[in-house]
C-alpha cells in the first residue's frame, strides 16, 4: 500500500476533525449538565416566569406598533379586535408537561397520530381566526398606516420563533 503526502494529509485532517469534533461535543454535554438542575430544559425555556416575559415583550411590541400607526378614535375598535384574536392560546402552558408525557407514552402509534392531527387541525382554526381578524383590522387602515403595519410585522413571526421558540 502506497502512502503519499496528500493521502497522509488528508488522513491528519479527518484524525484532527474527529478530535475536535469530541472535545465540542463533550464540552457541549458538561454546559447543558452544569445548567440542568431539576428543571428540564424544556420547563425552563417555556415555564411561568418565560411566559411573563414573552407577554411583557409582546404587550410593548404592540404598544410600540399602535404608537406608529397613529390610530384614529374610530380605529380603536378595530385595533382592540385585533389585539384579543391574535392573543396566543394558553392552554398548553397550564398543562403539566410531565403528566402529559406519561399520557403520551400510554398511548399506540395511531392513537398520538390522531392527538398530533386533532392539535394541528386546532392550530389551523386559530390561526385561520388570526388572519381574520388581521385582515379585517388592515382594512380599517389607511395607506400610511397599511405601510407601517407591513413593514412592522414582515418578520414578526421570524424574530419570535427563529431557532423553535427562542425569543428576541
Amino acid at each position: 500500500m502506497k502512502s503519499n503526502p496528500s493521502t497522509l494529509a488528508k488522513r491528519a485532517a479527518a484524525v484532527g476533525l474527529l478530535a475536535v469534533g469530541g472535545i465540542l461535543a463533550a464540552s457541549a454535554y458538561a454546559v447543558s449538565a452544569e445548567r440542568g438542575g431539576d428543571t428540564p430544559r424544556c420547563e425552563a425555556r417555556h415555564g411561568p416566569d418565560a411566559r411573563t416575559a414573552w407577554t411583557a415583550k409582546r404587550s410593548a411590541r404592540l404598544a410600540a406598533l399602535k404608537e406608529k400607526l397613529k390610530l384614529a378614535p374610530g380605529q380603536e375598535a378595530a385595533w382592540n379586535a385585533y389585539v384579543a384574536s391574535t392573543q396566543p392560546a394558553t392552554h398548553h402552558h397550564a398543562v403539566d408537561r410531565q403528566a402529559m408525557r406519561g399520557q403520551w407514552e400510554k398511548l399506540s402509534t395511531p392513537e398520538r397520530l390522531d392527538r398530533m392531527q386533532a392539535m394541528a387541525d386546532r392550530r389551523r382554526a386559530q390561526l385561520a381566526e388570526r388572519a381574520a381578524a388581521t385582515r379585517a383590522f388592515y382594512a380599517q387602515l389607511n395607506a400610511e398606516q397599511q405601510h407601517v403595519f407591513d413593514a412592522e410585522t414582515l418578520h414578526l413571526r421570524a424574530r419570535d420563533h427563529r431557532f423553535g421558540h427562542q425569543m428576541s
